[in-house]
């Protein structure tokens, strides 16, 4: 049975707190919110008259505030309870997009607000405690109310309240095991952070901590509308909360939510979307029938076309549309656009493509809700992937359609997985994007950059797909793949396998460099630990992607060494080389929501926050910035670091002649890349079965575009000349000096 009380009417507008301080009122937190500056008055009895005259009604005509420039004539039709306060009206029109609408409150019940100058409210059947900027419209409203223990969407409890009413993100796993707290301002790196580490209950509860700091816990604060916001058509929007220039249409329901928004980073939202417990960042947009529940929606990110966001936490710059995304953590630059596609419980750490029909996370594969998938930078399942828990994937791999019924650790960066059904065997082929699409992998980089929308690009996101994490994971490939080759050729050879690991290595390592590719290949080269199965996993193309990855990893450092010695002359780019300050602490790094961290600077964070020297997120968030001003130069460091492990020779020692050779070798490298871009998109030309829905190769290019004019082609095609000449003029100063 529905419990439903009678009040006097003349409560209806008052007791908004309960528990009141001693010596304040029950206004004393809204007067702290409205930073309006209006100077308020009583009203005259000439606009007393005037209000009644257009069917106003108020319980208590004393209790309406206004400023020196309000007009009576302005308002028609409208109950006002409460304490109501109106600034300036004045007989004109505000104009929005295609609406057009007079300024004033009309037709409306008002229950204790505040009013900037010049707003515009048009039917809105029940509204009450919310403060409004200047400017704003309000049209065919339904319901527009804060309560007095609204949170709008962070995970805290307010005076008096129990834990059980606590918002949390079930975000990871399904158990919820990995949960955290949401609030205004949360960043991926934070929630990654929050949800590793559970053993350390210590480190946990300071997590807790941290955010209860962030807000007040007091009762009675009012919902606020920022200046120039227009919402019209919706029909439910409580406990919200939404900053100046938003747009917000037809939505059915927006409730305990946040809605960042600034006139240079607007967000939208659109119609028939359901929003309720969430976070919704500066510039985003989200249309069309989104249902999102307990969510943060970071910054430039979209919700579009049906899609459901569960439990779920998505970076900047990403979208998802038209699917279904239950208790996930995804890094920024995500894309999803499919309407069958489905994400559950799983880490995606950023340029993430999720393609028609992949099933990735579902528990429905497991014998329980408490798995989870891991999947590196650049991941991409094709058409039609299903795969199970637990499964841990490396940088850049692409996944082949298919069933993947076992778990899976693939800890081979830019890898195609794909299996062989009438065999039953997982084949992995190493280094699959740099030797058959490089022109996908290096124009994604690009993409992603130009995709990112801040204005501040700070924290800096790594887009490259080399960086100190993929490179790590290639220097760790290369031994993999040399220790399987020898353990094939010993097989082949029916030798006993060697057990020393260093030994095993360098057997791989001279077989790679004195075998021919033909010899290799013909290896049987089999691996263990990458799937959950007593089927056969095979690498294949392993002579092609040792020798490509060491061709990569080279260009990673020698790119380094180009940076630290621009505008360098004659002798001092060698010293600058031979004084770098490298360190094997600078090697091991981490993913923190899309920001490239040293692990050991993560760590002395966390020591930090689990001591207390850090007390606040602002704190956490002012590491995140001293670590990104600092992220190019380390990362420079990194690389050189890594040639100088690579190439066996310390840069302290590196002599004119030694790095002229690089720089040869380096300009070779970069044609051939620039090659192998070329004739991956020419591939696309040449093809018969792309080429046989066109009437005549004109209309492939009217359709498509020609081969010739691809801007990212010609793009690449320039940076190559521009860097011979670089590279010739450099080899000149070193020679002169």
């Amino acid at each position: 049975m529905n419990h439903i009380k009678k009040i006097s009417v003349g409560q209806l507008g008052y007791g908004f707190i309960k528990d009141l301080p001693k010596g304040k009122d029950e206004y004393y937190l809204r007067n702290k919110q409205n930073r309006s500056g209006i100077d308020y008055r009583k009203l005259t009895a000439l606009e007393i008259e005037i209000l009644v005259r257009n069917r106003n009604t108020s319980d208590d005509w004393s209790n309406i505030l206004v400023s020196d420039e309000f007009n009576p004539e302005l308002v028609k039709n409208c109950s006002f309870f409460g304490l109501n306060r109106i600034g300036n009206l004045e007989t004109s029109c505000l104009s929005f997009s295609d609406l057009i609408v007079p300024i004033g409150i009309y037709n409306s019940t008002i229950i204790s607000c505040d009013f900037g100058n010049n707003v515009s409210v048009h039917n809105v059947n029940y509204m009450s405690h919310y403060i409004l900027g200047n400017e704003v419209i309000i049209n065919n409203v339904n319901e527009l109310v804060t309560t007095n223990h609204a949170k709008f969407g962070n995970g805290i409890i307010k005076k008096g309240e129990s834990e059980a009413v606590r918002i949390w993100l079930e975000i990871c796993n399904e158990n919820t095991g990995r949960k955290v707290l949401p609030f205004n301002g949360m960043t991926a790196g934070d929630a990654y952070l929050w949800t590793r580490h559970r053993a350390d209950t210590g480190l946990q509860q300071k997590f807790i901590e941290l955010t209860d700091k962030q807000f007040d816990n007091k009762l009675g604060y009012y919902g606020k509308i920022g200046d120039r916001t227009v919402i019209k058509n919706c029909k439910i929007i409580k406990d919200v909360w939404i900053g100046e220039d938003a747009y917000l249409k037809g939505a059915n329901k927006i409730k305990n939510v946040t809605i960042n928004s600034h006139p240079e980073a607007t967000t939208q939202i659109g119609e028939g979307c359901e929003l309720v417990n969430g976070i919704i960042g500066y510039g985003c947009r989200i249309f069309y029938g989104i249902k999102a529940v307990r969510f943060v929606l970071s910054d430039y990110s979209q919700l579009k076309y049906g899609a459901r966001l569960i439990n779920s936490f998505l970076g900047p710059n990403a979208t998802i549309s038209c699917c279904e995304v239950l208790n996930s953590l995804i890094f920024p630059a995500h894309e999803q656009h499919h309407n069958n596609s489905f994400l559950c419980a799983a880490t995606v750490m950023g340029q993430s493509n999720i393609a028609a029909g992949a099933t990735l996370g579902s528990n429905h594969n497991s014998r329980g809700a408490d798995g989870e998938v891991v999947m590196g930078r650049g991941f991409w399942p094709g058409l039609c992937v299903s795969i199970k828990h637990n499964s841990v994937f490396a940088s850049f791999s692409l996944l082949n359609k298919g069933d993947y019924n076992y778990e899976l650790n693939i800890p081979i960066p830019f890898s195609l997985i794909s299996n062989d059904p009438l065999k039953d065997e997982l084949i992995i082929m190493p280094g699959y994007w740099f030797l058959y699409n490089f022109y996908a992998l290096a124009r994604n980089a690009w993409k992603y950059v130009d995709r990112d929308k801040r204005k501040y690009k700070t924290p800096i996101f790594e887009y490259g797909y080399l960086a100190p994490d993929s490179v790590n994971e290639l220097v760790t490939a290369r031994a993999l793949i040399a220790k399987a080759v020898a353990t094939a050729q010993l097989s082949k050879e029916k030798k006993a396998i060697i057990t020393e690991d260093a030994k095993l290595l360098d057997l791989g390592e001279r077989l790679l460099s004195t075998k021919t590719k033909k010899e290799i290949d013909a290896l049987e080269v089999v691996v263990v630990g990458f799937e959950n199965s007593k089927r056969t996993t095979k690498l294949i193309k392993c002579y092609d992607a040792y020798h490509m990855f060491k061709k990569i990893i080279f260009l990673y450092g020698m790119e380094a060494a180009l940076r630290i010695t621009e505008n360098k002359k004659g002798k001092n780019i060698i010293n600058t080389l031979q004084q770098a300050k490298l360190s094997a602490t600078n090697l091991t790094w981490t993913n923190i929501g899309g920001q490239l961290i040293p692990s050991k600077n993560v760590e002395g964070l966390l020591n930090k926050i689990k001591s207390g020297v850090i007390e606040s997120w602002d704190q956490v968030h002012a590491f995140y910035e001293t670590e990104s001003e600092k992220y190019n130069t380390r990362k420079d460091l990194h690389a050189l670091s890594t040639l100088e492990k690579h190439t066996k020779k310390s840069l302290s020692k590196v002599s004119t002649t030694q790095f002229t050779n690089w720089l040869d070798a380096y300009l070779e490298i970069k044609k051939d890349i620039t090659t192998r871009i070329q004739k991956t998109r020419a591939k696309d030309y040449a093809n018969p079965f792309r080429k046989m829905v066109y009437e005549s190769e004109a209309e492939m290019n009217a359709v498509v575009g020609s081969l010739e004019d691809n801007g990212f082609i010609k793009e690449q095609n320039n940076a190559l000349i521009q860097l011979e000449l670089k590279i010739a003029a450099l080899k000149k100063e070193i020679k002169a000096k």
